[in-house]
C-alpha cells in the first residue's frame, strides 16, 4: 500500500465522522476528563462497543479545533506494519492540513504503536487514543510513556445514561415517573447498557458477535491462543457464574486443562479484554486476596447472550452485578479498591470499598426487602454488622430493588436503606 491508498481509506473515515450528528448522543461524565490542551496522551480504554470512539469524537467535534482521525479497527488497515505508520501520518496531513491534535482509535491494532505515540509526543502533538485491552495499553504506556498519559476508563451505559438515552424522567417524584424508572431498571437489568442495543428488538445476535470479536481479536490473535474452543468454554463458564466465586481448580478439571496456570491466564485475558471484572476477597492476609476471587460480567447483556448460556432469572444477582460495575464506575482514584467479604459459614458482605487501605463503605445488595424473613434480615443486615465489626467501618448501605427506605438502627449502628433506582441515579 502507498500513501494514495491510505488517503482513500482515511478520507472515507473522515467523511463518516463529519456526517455524524453528535447532538443526538448522550453526554457522558467521562467527557470532562478529556483534556485536549494537555501535553499528556489522553487514553480512553474499555470493552468493545461501549462508546469510546463516540465519546472522543463528540468531544473533539464540539471543541471546534482542527484535529485528524484514524481508526485502526478497520479491515482495510489489518495488514499494517510499523513502516506504514509514517505513510498514514503523511496522508493525514495531506487530508486535514496542519492539525495539532490527533485521535487514533483502537490503537492497539497498530504495530509498535507505543513508539509511534512517543515520536508524536516529541513533535508536540496533542494525542487522544482508545483501546480495548487494559493490560496491553497499561503495560506499554507505563513502560514507554513513563507517566505522560491520562487514562480514562469507560464502561457501557450506566443506568443514568440508559434513562437519558431512553427519555426516562430521572427527577420527577410523581407516581408515574417513579413507576417508569422502576420499569426501566427492570429492562436495564436484562438488556444491559451497550449503546447500540438500546433500540434493538433482538440483541442476542449483536451481543454474541461482540463476544466473538472480543475472543478472537482481543485475545486469540493477540496472545496466539492455540486452544480457542477451550477459551470459549472458559468464557461461557465464567459468565454463567457471574456474582459467584471462581474456582480455577474446578475449571481445570471440568475442561481437562493440563495446567492451572493456563486457566488463570485465560481468565486474566478475559478480564484484560474487559469482558469480566474480578474482585478479590477482603482479607488482611495477602494470600487470601490473591487466591479468592469473585467474577462479574462487564455488562448484564453477556449473562444471557452468549453461547450455551444458562438462562437465569436470578434478579438479585443481576442487580448485584449492576451495583458492582457502578461502584467501579464511580471510583475516581488509584488508591481506591473494591473487595467482597466472605467469612465461610459466618457472614458475607457484597462489597467493601477501601481508600488507602481504609474501608470507607460496606454495601449489601438484595432484590426484595419488603417484610424480610428472619433469615434474609440476618443475612443482609447481620452481614453488614459483622462486616462493620471486622473492618471498623460504620458507613453501611443496603441497596434494594423493593423495600422501605428508612434507616435501620441496631447494635448502635445505622444501616442506610436505599432503593436501587435512587442509588443508581445519585449524582
Amino acid at each position: 500500500m502507498d500513501i494514495k491508498d491510505f488517503e482513500v481509506i482515511l478520507r472515507d473515515q473522515m467523511n463518516e465522522l463529519r456526517e455524524t450528528d453528535f447532538s443526538q448522543f448522550v453526554t457522558r461524565k467521562e467527557e470532562k476528563a478529556l483534556d485536549l490542551d494537555s501535553n499528556l496522551v489522553q487514553v480512553v480504554i474499555g470493552v468493545r462497543r461501549c462508546g469510546k470512539s463516540t465519546l472522543c469524537q463528540k468531544v473533539l467535534m464540539e471543541s471546534k479545533r482542527n484535529f485528524a482521525y484514524v481508526n485502526f479497527d478497520d479491515e482495510n488497515l489489518a495488514n499494517l506494519n510499523a513502516e506504514h505508520l509514517n505513510d498514514i501520518l503523511k496522508a493525514l496531513y495531506n487530508l486535514y492540513g496542519n492539525f495539532d491534535c490527533l485521535f487514533m482509535d483502537e490503537i492497539q491494532n497498530a504495530p509498535k504503536w507505543h513508539l509511534f505515540v512517543n515520536r508524536l509526543l516529541r513533535q508536540k502533538l496533542h494525542l487522544v487514543i482508545t483501546g480495548s485491552n487494559a493490560n496491553l495499553l497499561s503495560s506499554d504506556l507505563a513502560t514507554h510513556l513513563t507517566g505522560r498519559y491520562n487514562q480514562i476508563e469507560l464502561f457501557p451505559f450506566s443506568f443514568q445514561e440508559y434513562c437519558t438515552a431512553k427519555g426516562i424522567d430521572t427527577t420527577s417524584l410523581t407516581t408515574k415517573a417513579s413507576g417508569l424508572r422502576l420499569h426501566a431498571l427492570e429492562q436495564y437489568m436484562k438488556q444491559g447498557g451497550f449503546p447500540e442495543t438500546l433500540n434493538m428488538k433482538n440483541q442476542r445476535r449483536y451481543i454474541m458477535s461482540l463476544l466473538e470479536a472480543i475472543l478472537t481479536k482481543d485475545i486469540c490473535k493477540r496472545y496466539k491462543i492455540r486452544y480457542k474452543t477451550t477459551l470459549r468454554q472458559i468464557a461461557n463458564a465464567t459468565l454463567d457464574k457471574f456474582c459467584q466465586e471462581l474456582s480455577f481448580a474446578s475449571l481445570k478439571k471440568d475442561y481437562q486443562i493440563k495446567s492451572i496456570h493456563t486457566v488463570k491466564n485465560y481468565v486474566s485475558y478475559l478480564e484484560e479484554a474487559y469482558l469480566l471484572r474480578i474482585l478479590p476477597r477482603f482479607s488482611y492476609k495477602s494470600i487470601d486476596r490473591q487466591t479468592s476471587r469473585k467474577c462479574y460480567a462487564i455488562d448484564t447483556a453477556f449473562v444471557d447472550d452468549h453461547e450455551d448460556a444458562l438462562l437465569t432469572e436470578n434478579l438479585g444477582w443481576r442487580l448485584e452485578n449492576i451495583v458492582a460495575i457502578e461502584l467501579m464506575r464511580r471510583m475516581q482514584y488509584e488508591s481506591e479498591q473494591l473487595y467482597y467479604i466472605k467469612q465461610p459459614k459466618s457472614f458475607e458482605v457484597d462489597f467493601a470499598l477501601t481508600d488507602r487501605n481504609r474501608v470507607t463503605e460496606l454495601v449489601q445488595v438484595t432484590y426484595d426487602f419488603r417484610n424480610p424473613s428472619k433469615r434474609l434480615y440476618n443475612r443482609e443486615i447481620g452481614g453488614l454488622l459483622k462486616g462493620a465489626a471486622l473492618t471498623k467501618c460504620n458507613n453501611l448501605t443496603l441497596v434494594m430493588m423493593y423495600g422501605e427506605t428508612k434507616d435501620i438502627v441496631t447494635e448502635e449502628k445505622t444501616v442506610h436503606c436505599i432503593e436501587a433506582c435512587d442509588w443508581l441515579l445519585q449524582k
